[in-house]
């Protein structure tokens, strides 16, 4: 499959190859990433599909989340022309989070219950920054008043249950970004918060990837909040990639599961009594469907989100 590629003339953050997840089941060992390959730059990429479409564990195995009896296999898997694929535990600690950090769905359950919100940006800015503690500390209010948390000397004696969802994504945005990562992993940060706080946190995101020049991978099921924030869009069905394209042009997708997911979606400008329900084909499992966003003709694909 030819990877998602990057603009010529910007070399890649980060270069996956030929990406597989692998889970041993009782019927057999079951595929949950097949194949797949992209390329990062200084960019925002979003990841869309339905649930169990390997978006997440694809973030997942970028980072060698995935435990045992899960195996990852991949041709090749480079951050700015360095293998991490297969790395010692040892060495993954240092990537994982130093330079590239993954924000969680809810913060809730990223959050550690019985330490205080400062307490745990210290420690992750000490672990990869070997900083003293008192800079670390300058680090933890700098980085709070970034996500434009107001009063963060108090807030960084709060506890997780004691600040909303909405503050806790912002400090979990902090504490990643904290020791000034190369690549963010967002993963659905904003589906549990409501609409004006979403905003908000996709606007310090925005910003602060932008500002550091970061490579942004941020998976969501949401097509128009994808098609809004990022500058590219990966379309998975089924462990794989099966189309890819400008963000800007996501409406005019060619590959017919992309058409179903977006005619899915309720328009204002265009009412119906009844939203189509997306017919699945056995072809878009196993075939090599990915879209070439060159080849599309505008002319054949008009209308909107």
């Amino acid at each position: 499959m030819t990877p998602a590629m990057i603009p010529d003339d910007e070399a890649p953050l980060l270069s996956v190859r030929d990406l597989s997840v692998t889970f041993p089941t009782r019927q057999g060992s079951f595929q949950a990433v097949r194949g797949v390959s992209f390329d990062l730059g200084r960019e925002r990429l979003g990841v869309v599909g339905e649930s169990g479409s390997g978006k997440s564990m694809t973030g997942r195995a970028i980072l060698s989340l995935i435990r045992p009896p899960g195996r990852i296999e991949a041709t090749s898997m480079t951050l700015q022309g360095q293998s991490i694929l297969n790395l010692p535990e040892r060495q993954m600690r240092q990537i994982r989070g130093g330079r590239i950090s993954m924000v969680m769905q809810d913060p809730k359950f990223s959050l550690n219950p019985v330490m205080t919100v400062g307490q745990q940006i210290i420690e992750a800015y000490r672990l990869h920054a070997r900083a003293g503690r008192g800079d670390a500390r300058q680090k933890a209010l700098d980085m709070l008043r970034a996500v434009q948390i107001r009063d963060p000397e108090r807030v960084m004696t709060a506890y997780p249950h004691e600040v909303s969802g909405g503050m806790g994504q912002r400090i979990m945005i902090a504490m990643m970004l904290a020791p000034d990562p190369q690549i963010l992993i967002a993963d659905e940060p904003t589906s549990a918060l409501d609409v004006s706080v979403r905003t908000e946190v996709l606007h310090i995101m925005d910003r602060l990837v932008r500002d550091r020049g970061m490579g942004l991978i941020f998976i969501s099921h949401d097509l128009n909040l994808v098609a809004q924030f990022c500058d590219r869009v990966l379309i998975m069905y089924a462990g794989r990639i099966v189309e890819t394209l400008p963000a800007r042009d996501l409406h005019q997708a060619r590959h017919p599961y992309t058409q179903g997911l977006l005619n899915s979606l309720p328009r204002l400008d265009a009412p119906v009594a009844r939203l189509p329900v997306l017919t699945r084909q056995d072809s878009w499992r196993d075939a090599d469907t990915l879209i070439d966003p060159a080849l599309i003709d505008p002319a054949q694909h008009p209308g909107g989100l």
